[in-house]
């Protein structure tokens, strides 16, 4: 049986400080340390979270008004994807539209079916910046996703680790040293050594524990082109919007993250086409302003083909790294520990296997998901021309087969762990808004519904667009500035 009394977590960003405050929620007893060096600094000047944030700080017992106050955040409805398709559309799920006939989303049967504006599958206000509150001392929040101050968010998970009782050690690890069978028994810092029972590497792309276990990067290259990242910060705009902008470019596309007091920006570009340098002077061009580039990044997506090896797991950046289209690292981090909170006790060799299969599939599903986007008509540059060309893996191309005619349902992902981030409504709000579906053969499918089950569809829907006509609103900055003050 596995000896597990201390964990070392190697690594300090966000997937670091997530995964050790988890672990030491669930093993409240155990020794959790963190091994991070402030001279290796963060990747982003803005960070973007899933709905899973929610879920985490809740779990180790974080008010989402604290984490706004300390990390400058806002709230993020979704993401707005701008001129990837004939119209604007956003992704931003809202368990009020996802009501089941079955295991079908009947409500997108009938917005879709009826091929209503995209914004009525999201929730009301997210494309306007309002926020509707009855009372503003309820506990929970409007939305369920956060944007960050990377440094900021960095620095109040430290402070929240010091408080759990977690040792934060500054040191950079130069050694690893391996038992007879294979197992971690030692890191050699420059400043100490560090022996665990088990240890989670976050050391983000350098994977200084994991790359020397034997795991191996396997690319999506072969569909996700875009390989390259300029990142610059931007002022404040007047009204905070409130969800991520994507914006396509020539040659890839361009994030905007609203922050109190700033944006975080980057053009992620396919270097096969242009230069960082070319890239910035597209940027300037279109904002009409000229930019300063804090730092350029090169990628190649793609995820490890096992994430735990012996008494090691990679999590975050060190698992994989896909292209920040659909924020997916923290969410991704996040499930990932909550995974393995429950197989650390008394696993074996079968348990890591099992684990290793859910991972694999909870990355496969993000970059299937992000692979999604690119299904769009746009031909204006080589670049999109090329994009419109690939071959689909055979786990995508098999559901939109089924989906030509019927809507995603959450039957079609049920050969995946329940940990997988994007399901059902997820794609069905990307395939929408690039108008891949039939919508004839969608409202057929919406009026071979039980007239009962249709009634009620009209009814959610009715009332979703209607009842907040008489709550109190506030524009998104309002809000903040209220929970900044303490008034919420």
């Amino acid at each position: 049986m596995n000896k597990l009394e201390k964990i070392s977590v190697v690594g300090g960003g966000t997937a670091g400080f997530v995964s050790a405050l988890i672990l030491k929620i669930r093993f409240p007893h155990m020794k959790i340390e963190v091994v991070r060096s402030t001279k290796i600094g963060t990747i982003g000047v803005g960070e973007g979270s899933t709905e899973h944030w929610n879920e985490f700080m809740s779990y180790i017992g974080v008010s989402y008004q604290e984490c706004i106050r300390a990390c400058d955040a806002t709230f993020k409805a979704g993401i707005m994807f701008k001129g990837w398709s004939k119209d604007d559309y956003m992704h931003s799920t809202s368990p009020d539209l996802e009501k089941k006939n079955g295991e079908s989303l009947f409500i997108y049967n009938k917005v879709i079916g009826e091929n209503l504006p995209k914004q009525f599958l999201n929730p009301a206000g997210s494309w306007d910046n309002k926020i509707f509150v009855k009372d503003t001392q309820q506990t929970w929040p409007p939305f369920n996703q956060y944007h960050f101050n990377t440094q900021k968010l960095n620095d109040f998970l430290t402070n929240v680790a010091l408080a759990r009782g977690i040792d934060v050690i500054d040191d950079e690890i130069k050694d690893v040293v391996f038992n007879d069978q294979g197992e971690i028994v030692d890191l050699i810092g420059e400043n100490g050594h560090y022996a665990s029972d088990f240890y989670i590497d976050c050391t983000g792309m350098r994977r200084v524990l994991i790359s020397k276990m034997g795991a191996k990067w396997q690319s999506y290259s072969q569909w996700l082109k875009v390989k390259s990242a300029i990142v610059f910060p931007l002022p404040e705009e007047e009204e905070l919007k409130m969800y991520t902008t994507a914006q396509a470019m020539d040659y890839g596309w361009m994030f905007n993250i609203p922050v109190w007091g700033r944006s975080g920006n980057g053009y992620i570009f396919d270097s096969d086409y242009i230069t960082a340098e070319q890239a910035k002077q597209e940027v300037e061009e279109f904002l009409g302003r000229e930019i300063t580039v804090g730092k350029q990044i090169d990628f190649d997506p793609g995820a490890l083909d096992r994430v735990w090896i012996k008494n090691c797991c990679a999590c975050g950046l060190s698992a994989s790294f896909v292209e920040p289209l659909e924020a997916t690292s923290i969410g991704s981090s996040i499930r990932q520990i909550f995974l393995l909170m429950h197989r650390l006790p008394n696993y074996d060799e079968k348990t890591i296997e099992t684990y290793n299969k859910a991972a694999t599939d909870i990355l496969t599903n993000i970059r299937d998901f992000v692979i999604l986007h690119y299904l769009t008509d746009k031909t204006n540059t080589p670049f999109w021309k090329d994009v419109s060309n690939i071959e689909l893996p055979d786990t995508l191309q098999t559901l939109l087969q089924r989906w030509k005619k019927n809507l995603p349902m959450t039957d079609d992902f049920s050969y995946q762990s329940m940990y997988t981030m994007f399901k059902a409504g997820n794609f069905s709000q990307i395939l929408y808004g690039l108008d891949f579906f039939d919508t004839n053969l969608i409202k057929r499918e919406w009026d071979m519904m039980n007239p009962e089950i249709k009634r009620y569809g009209e009814h959610v829907f009715n009332f979703i667009h209607n009842k907040h006509n008489n709550e109190p609103m506030y524009t998104h900055k309002e809000f903040i500035g209220m929970i900044r003050r303490g008034e919420h």
